[in-house]
């Protein structure tokens, strides 16, 4: 009670996984000798063995946004045709990408708490076969949804058009089959699933995507693709890299191969509904209850309540840090993040918490009830056989 952890149940940075923080400290080495070339080396091979695909993957200094706008700005010509999909503050973000770098954007919009159809992409390539690029979050955290980037992914493979995937979120927390479902370029970042500090961003490109890019005309410097790709298959960047942080991802990458891949995402998916099945168990809604996701669960404050007192009852109670809503839907939702280094007992003492502080401020819970079915969602994906459940 007076003791306190802080401890990250947020979307992004999440719980850094300890033996990469402790890699760290051996970043004082030169980032242009053999030692930091044979790490380098085999980051991109994990990443690229750990994302599933055979395309080139990159490293980029730089937040998941970055890698975002380099895939504007290297396989796209000003004017061109796209296809944006919004569902949410990130999905926004491409829409803004795409206008600043004088693409011309069809903008397929999802209100708040629901996804883009695969069957709208499909409707929108058909009235627009110009189109050279679909843009799309595979997970939209800022209210939880998750796309169906799979059969997208299947309709843009018929065009001409490449589909760029903003996965910052969705790798290690939703099944992506970079190179069964044609998505051309997958985007992906530091602090999410991979269980490091922010500041690097990484990125797969299809043989597909790099031919768009021998005739895309945008301006870049520091986000040079190719300029990438050419050093990568040295062991090197084309401008000087986090160490720390590239030495990190090579430890936390090794973790992920130790557990697997699919078990990372069946971690976070188990998460997920366990999350579901607790909310429902204490009187709350979902934001997102037709396409949620595994990557974060977006909840509704009960009527009346600002979402802000939860936020702020887990930070001052407990030193817990949740999500609130972005833009509109700040006040009105909170979320709770599942990828990552995140495990049963973290979810089991959140929803503990989260019992807590809806009690101490007037909403009606039998104590006890969320973490019950937490552990039943435990008991099933275990195969634990429960003498008896005791329920009161």
């Amino acid at each position: 009670m007076h003791i306190r952890k802080t401890r990250l149940l947020t979307p992004g940075p999440t719980p850094l996984y300890p033996p990469a923080l402790h890699a760290m400290m051996g970043s004082d080495i030169h980032h242009r000798t053999e030692d930091f070339r044979n790490i380098y080396r085999a980051a991109l091979s994990d990443l690229q063995g750990l994302m599933g695909t055979s395309n080139d993957v990159l490293i980029l200094v730089a937040s998941g946004s970055g890698a975002m706008e380099s895939a504007v700005s290297n396989l796209f010509s000003r004017g061109e045709k796209v296809i944006v999909c919004s569902a949410g503050k990130f999905g926004e973000r491409w829409v803004e990408m795409a206008k600043a770098f004088g693409l011309d954007a069809v903008v397929l919009k999802a209100e708040y708490g629901q996804a883009v159809r695969p069957e709208q992409v499909a409707g929108a390539l058909a009235a627009n076969p110009e189109t050279r690029g679909v843009f799309v979050q595979a997970s939209e955290t800022s209210t939880g949804v998750q796309h169906d980037v799979r059969s997208m992914g299947q309709a843009v493979a018929r065009t001409d058009a490449i589909f760029v995937v903003d996965a910052i979120t969705g790798l290690g927390a939703m099944p992506l089959d970079i190179d069964g479902w044609g998505l051309d370029v997958v985007v992906g970042g530091s602090q999410k699933a991979f269980m490091i500090p922010p500041g690097l961003a990484f990125l797969s490109i299809s043989p597909k995507a790099w031919k768009r890019a021998e005739s895309a005309t945008l301006p870049h410097y520091y986000f040079d693709l190719k300029k990438e790709k050419k050093n990568a298959a040295l062991g090197e960047s084309s401008w000087t890299p986090n160490t720390s942080l590239v030495i990190a991802l090579h430890a936390a990458l090794g973790y992920i191969k130790s557990v697997g891949m699919d078990k990372l995402i069946e971690n976070a998916q188990f998460l997920a509904r366990a999350t579901r099945s607790a909310a429902a168990e204490l009187g709350l809604e979902l934001f997102a209850p037709e396409s949620p996701g595994s990557s974060v669960t977006a909840i509704k404050a009960p009527a009346g309540w600002d979402s802000g007192l939860i936020v702020k009852e887990f930070r001052n109670r407990f030193g817990a840090i949740i999500a609130n809503g972005q833009g509109s839907m700040k006040g009105k939702i909170f979320r709770i993040a599942h990828l990552g280094y995140f495990d049963f007992a973290d979810l089991a003492a959140v929803v503990a918490e989260l019992e807590l502080i809806l009690a101490a401020n007037g909403h009606p819970v039998r104590l006890g009830a969320g973490v019950a079915a937490v552990q039943r969602s435990y008991a099933g994906a275990a195969g634990l056989k429960l003498a008896a459940e005791g329920r009161a």
